[in-house]
């Protein structure tokens, strides 16, 4: 996961992502409750479920790249097989492709588990700290 990305932006660019990660995320989940609340068909159904899990993922910032790639593509497809109003599955579409090329940022479940950690090698040839 860490070649996907070359750090997890902290400050005002984190921030910023996690905006980003919302507002995709919301939009998607509202995407995924409209549809199964409008349409009894399984294959509609089946494609809001796989909207939702895809918004959740992106809110809690797991798997982000390959989330938003998949969200994207499915944005993409729904603006031409389903939705009233392409433009807004365009703009959702966007923000998705763009959040799997950025990354997730410091606030996301992705950067605790494959975050940059920090190792202290020591010199051999110094003796050790006291132990406390």
């Amino acid at each position: 996961m860490r070649r996907l990305y070359s750090t997890f932006a902290h400050g005002p660019a984190g921030i910023g992502l996690l905006i980003i990660r919302v507002v995709a995320g919301v939009a998607l989940l509202t995407h995924a409750i409209v549809g199964l609340r409008d349409s009894p068909q399984a294959g509609v159904m089946l494609f809001s479920v796989f909207f939702a899990t895809l918004g959740v993922l992106l809110l809690v910032g797991l798997w982000t790249p390959v989330a938003g790639a998949l969200a994207g593509l499915a944005s993409v497809v729904a603006a031409v097989w389903q939705s009233a109003d392409p433009w807004y599955c365009l703009m959702v579409g966007m923000l998705s492709l763009a959040l799997a090329l950025l990354g997730p940022g410091a606030w996301s479940v992705d950067a605790r588990l494959f975050g940059w950690r920090r190792l202290e090698i020591r010199d051999p040839k110094k003796p050790a700290p006291p132990a406390e």
